[in-house]
C-alpha cells in the first residue's frame, strides 16, 4: 500500500496492478505489460527470483526491480542473473525509489550500493587473480573468451568501465568521448554479449573474472 501511495503521488507514474503471489505477479505482468515491476523476493507459491526469471524468459519487455532486506542478500546474485534490472532495499527513501523506477523504465539499471558491496565481497574469493596488464580476453574465464573476442578494443574498455559502475558521462570523460558515442558503445556491448542492461554487464564482468571487487568504485 505504501508503494502505491508513493507511486500514484506522481503525475507521470501509475500503478497498473498488484499481485499477492509470485504466480500472480508473472500472470499480471504478461497481461498488463507494465514498464516496471516492483518484485518482492519473499512471495508465496513462487519467490521473486523465479518470478523474475519467468518474466524475462517470456520475452516480456517489462523490467523488474527486486525489493529486499539485508537478510536476503543471498538472493541478489541469482536475481540479477535471472534478469532483474534493479535491486533496492525495502526502506529505500521514496525519492530514490521513484528515481529508480524512472531510470529502469528508461532502460537503465539500478542496484543499491550497499547491496552491491556485500554481494561483491561474498564472491571475492571465487574470482581469479590476473596479472597486471593482461588483456581483457586473456583475463576472462575460458567460456567467456569467444564472446569477448567479438568486442572491439574500445568496446572492451567501455565494458570494464561500466563494470566499475561509471556512468556514461564519467566514461565519456575518462575516454575523451561524447556521451552519445559512449551510449552507442554500451548498446553494442549489450547486443554482442546478449545482455539485457548495464547490471547484466556488471554481472558478466564479475562472473567471468574480468574485474575484482577492489576495482569497483562503489
Amino acid at each position: 500500500m505504501a508503494f502505491r501511495m508513493v507511486i500514484e503521488s506522481q503525475s507521470d507514474l501509475a500503478v497498473a496492478g498488484e499481485a499477492a503471489t509470485g504466480t500472480q505477479a508473472v500472470a499480471a505482468t504478461l497481461e498488463l505489460r507494465p514498464d516496471v515491476v516492483l518484485m518482492d523476493v519473499r512471495m508465496p507459491q513462487m519467490d521473486g527470483v523465479e518470478a523474475t526469471r519467468r518474466i524475462v524468459e517470456s520475452g516480456s519487455e517489462s523490467r523488474v526491480i527486486i525489493l529486499t532486506t539485508f537478510d536476503l542478500d543471498e538472493y541478489v546474485y541469482s536475481a540479477l542473473r535471472a534478469g532483474a534490472s534493479g535491486f533496492l532495499l525495502k526502506d529505500t527513501p521514496p525519492a530514490e525509489l521513484l528515481s529508480a523506477i524512472r531510470a529502469v523504465a528508461a532502460g537503465d539499471a539500478v542496484v543499491a550500493p550497499s547491496i552491491t558491496k556485500r554481494l561483491l565481497s561474498a564472491y571475492a574469493k571465487r574470482l581469479p587473480a590476473h596479472a597486471p596488464g593482461s588483456g581483457v580476453a586473456d583475463r576472462a574465464a575460458p567460456e567467456q573468451r569467444d564472446l569477448l573476442s567479438q568486442l572491439t578494443a574500445r568496446e572492451q574498455e567501455v565494458l570494464l568501465l561500466v563494470a566499475r559502475s561509471l556512468s556514461n558521462a564519467e566514461i565519456a570523460a575518462e575516454l575523451v568521448l561524447s556521451e552519445a558515442t559512449v551510449k552507442s558503445h554500451v548498446g553494442r556491448v549489450l547486443a554482442k554479449l546478449d545482455l539485457r542492461d548495464r547490471v547484466q554487464i556488471v554481472v558478466f564482468a564479475y562472473e567471468s573474472g574480468l574485474v575484482t571487487p577492489g576495482a569497483s568504485r562503489l
